[in-house]
């Protein structure tokens, strides 16, 4: 097929499937925490760090990662410590990284059109050091799954109980959060900041309206993320459409369909 003689094509699908596993799987955790805000506050304060980073001559990946890791830590200390609700401290995080980046954006125009590739993404502008990046990315996150799944799940459903069987809670969340900052992080410049959140989320609110194993959503999730991806590149190719946007609105007819066929089963 013409689509697989062009590099970036092939580039984008071996990048696009990664993230599409990782962000999915991470996604689970977040959705039965009831922590779905969660991704687009840290997706627009990456989209912060992003803009601080051109404005300080930083590289625009370090710094988007550095202000990410350490918002992620803030947002689950103050939800630890403090009477707040979840959803708050992420309103509020999300309103304000965003205020912050539309008047840094407003205040130098230098930089405008590369925070818009940020904002939006771009799948096919993938190099070499981001398949290997993403593909580290994905070993980490697979490893730490594997090996701390059924504490993660515990602390998911029911966070007090978890805390009262002597689970370390706290080392948990953090590293939960810590991963899920990352992905977010390295995955807005290719899927772009208004987006990752639509990839980590809806997969698994799909999944879960057709198995009430967790395990099995997990898988469902990852695969419907992954067959978006895949379907969505091919429409984007050949219909001149823009990547990102193309799957995510994939994924809303996925979703669309998953809650028709549950209404029409009951």
């Amino acid at each position: 097929m013409e689509i697989f003689q062009y590099t970036f094509m092939l580039k984008a699908f071996l990048a696009g499937t990664m993230i599409a596993a990782i962000a999915s799987s991470l996604g689970m955790f977040v959705v039965v925490k009831r922590f779905s805000m969660l991704s687009d506050a840290l997706a627009h304060i990456s989209l912060l760090g992003v803009a601080i980073g051109f404005l300080t001559a930083l590289s625009p990946s370090y710094s988007s990662l550095a202000f990410t890791l350490v918002a992620s830590w803030i947002i689950e200390y103050l939800r630890q410590h403090n009477k707040l609700y979840s959803d708050s401290i992420l309103s509020i995080f999300l309103s304000g990284s965003l205020a912050l980046a539309i008047i840094i954006v407003s205040a130098s125009s230098s930089f405008n059109t590369s925070l818009f590739d940020y904002l939006f993404g771009s799948i096919v502008a993938i190099d070499d050091d981001d398949i290997v990046i993403i593909s580290l990315l994905g070993l980490i996150c697979a490893v730490t799954l594997y090996v701390n799944f059924q504490r993660f799940l515990y602390i998911a459903f029911d966070e007090e109980s978890a805390k009262a069987s002597g689970i370390n809670t706290t080392f948990l969340n953090y590293l939960l959060i810590s991963l899920v900052s990352v992905v977010i992080s390295v995955s807005i410049k290719i899927v772009g900041a208004l987006l990752i959140g639509a990839m980590m989320v809806i997969p698994a609110i799909i999944a879960m309206q057709f198995s009430k194993n967790f395990k099995n959503s997990v898988t469902y999730a990852i695969l419907i993320a992954m067959v978006s991806v895949i379907a969505g590149l091919f429409i984007s190719y050949y219909a001149s459409l823009p990547s990102g946007a193309t799957i995510v609105v994939l994924l809303l007819c996925f979703f669309t369909v998953s809650i028709l066929f549950k209404t029409k089963r009951y």
